[in-house]
């Protein structure tokens, strides 16, 4: 049985997602992101890996990275949240998806697959709708530069988990 249905996102209003056939326990693996593994002397070199387009693009070691910009990576349709519910995994040269958390029935799977931050991070807004979204796809460790309240946050974090 397949964990998930694809249905229209509600968080990319242009495009479809991934949503929960079932109800799932965190730690279920999910599925599998799939592609093509070329190196990354390829993705450096080639134009169809710019800004301009959608990048579903994983590193996975110092050679190589996974391209899952294929019709057939039914996960490449999971989108971007601030507050996700499920991760990407990987070991060797494959990568899948796992839940951090239960996910009710109905409930649309993400994953915070934030990029670091750099100047050309206006080009990636997000428009995932958490309370804890800066308003751009940046990984959570980069948000404070954008918005001070994130700085705040993980202050409050790294002093509460000292105690």
């Amino acid at each position: 049985m397949k964990l998930y249905k694809i249905k229209k996102s509600k968080i990319d209003n242009k495009g479809r997602g991934l949503y929960a056939a079932i109800n799932i326990k965190a730690g279920t693996k999910i599925i599998d992101y799939k592609g093509k593994i070329i190196t990354n002397k390829e993705v450096d070199e080639s134009d169809k890996y710019d800004n301009d387009k959608p990048i579903y693009l994983f590193t996975l070691n110092k050679r190589y990275t996974l391209d899952g910009d294929f019709t057939w990576n039914t996960a490449g349709l999971i989108n971007h949240s601030c507050n996700p519910n499920c991760q990407y995994d990987g070991k060797g040269l494959k990568i899948w998806i796992t839940s951090i958390r239960d996910i009710k029935k109905g409930e649309e799977f993400t994953s915070d697959y934030g990029f670091g931050y750099d100047e050309d991070y206006k080009q990636f807004p997000c428009k995932c709708g958490a309370k804890n979204c800066c308003g751009y796809i940046i990984r959570e460790e980069s948000r404070w530069r954008i918005n001070k309240k994130f700085a705040m946050s993980n202050k409050k974090k790294l002093i509460n988990n000292s105690r």
